[in-house]
């Protein structure tokens, strides 16, 4: 395992390979390596390449590239979900020894007819055989936590109490246990990530608990809107951020977070942007609320 000082600022980007970095994705680049850099701290690139049927061949290498013409460059090497199995297997077995997981074979259906959160039925049950996921005693969870942008955050009673899936019935591990092995073990100290995951947040820190690790620091960011209804997401196919103009897409990500871009550096080259927006950087002028954008910048 990585072993990071405690005074260093890590932070991280870690897009999913399952097409183009949009407007969206760069909010989320800029911000956390803003975060790390005015820290003096790190920035690492993680490829979350674990849910391998929506990950598109090539684009691990098209958002390396975009990353690069936006002067977003990272520290050390690029790691990828899909070559750690091992090690979230071995954190598995873990988890398993101390009868903290169990085999579930409800299927989607039953769950979502529940209202979408699991009930726990299965935990008593002790299944081995057949297709299982397997799940979580999520027992300790909190209800509520601090962030660095949005202060102090809650989260329902009952997702705090849902036995989550680590392990998928297709035998994928899941996002929920990969996303805390892999921060402990690149010892990141700072996550800085749109708002669509703030309500994961409570259980991830119970999990470094039970991993015996402490958590990191959290904020996250505002999403960028394509309508009151919908973020942008590569599902809801939003444009791809290299079809626009890099120096004014990256002046309209930093004034999306808040950040004042002088009149004589319109125009400037990303990286200039983002020297300027690293020393002058600050979490508070980050905007708390969601926006609908129009990416008519030219």
């Amino acid at each position: 395992m990585m072993t990071i000082a405690k005074s260093v600022v890590r932070g991280r980007f870690a897009p999913s390979p399952s097409g183009p970095l949009h407007f969206g994705s760069l909010v989320a680049a800029v911000g956390s390596y803003l975060a790390a850099r005015a820290a003096g701290g790190q920035w690492l690139v993680r490829i979350e390449d674990i849910d391998t049927p929506r990950t598109q061949i090539g684009a691990a290498d098209s958002i390396l590239r975009t990353l690069e013409s936006f002067g977003l460059l990272w520290d050390g090497d690029i790691a990828h979900q899909s070559q750690r199995l091992d090690l979230y297997q071995d954190y598995f077995t873990q988890l398993q020894s101390r009868d903290l997981l169990y085999g579930c074979d409800c299927s989607r259906a039953r769950i979502s007819s529940l209202g979408g959160l699991y009930d726990g039925f299965c935990q008593h049950r002790r299944l081995t055989d057949g297709t299982l996921a397997w799940r979580l005693r999520a027992d300790g969870v909190a209800t509520e936590f601090s962030d660095l942008i949005l202060g102090k955050c809650s989260i329902s009673t009952a997702l705090a109490q849902e036995h989550y899936s680590v392990k998928r019935r297709d035998g994928l591990f899941s996002y929920q246990l990969v996303v805390v092995i892999d921060d402990l073990s690149q010892g990141i100290s700072q996550v800085i990530r749109g708002a669509d995951l703030l309500e994961m947040t409570p259980r991830q820190q119970h999990l470094f608990g039970l991993l015996g690790a402490p958590a990191p620091e959290y904020g996250h960011l505002p999403l960028a809107m394509a309508s009151p209804e919908f973020k942008l997401s590569k599902q809801n196919h939003a444009t791809a951020i290299e079809s626009f103009p890099a120096s004014s897409a990256m002046q309209a990500a930093l004034e999306f977070l808040g950040q004042v871009v002088p009149k004589d550096l319109h125009g400037a080259a990303p990286a200039e942007l983002l020297q300027y927006a690293v020393e002058h950087f600050s979490l508070q002028h980050v905007p708390k609320a969601a926006k609908v954008v129009t990416l008519d910048f030219a």
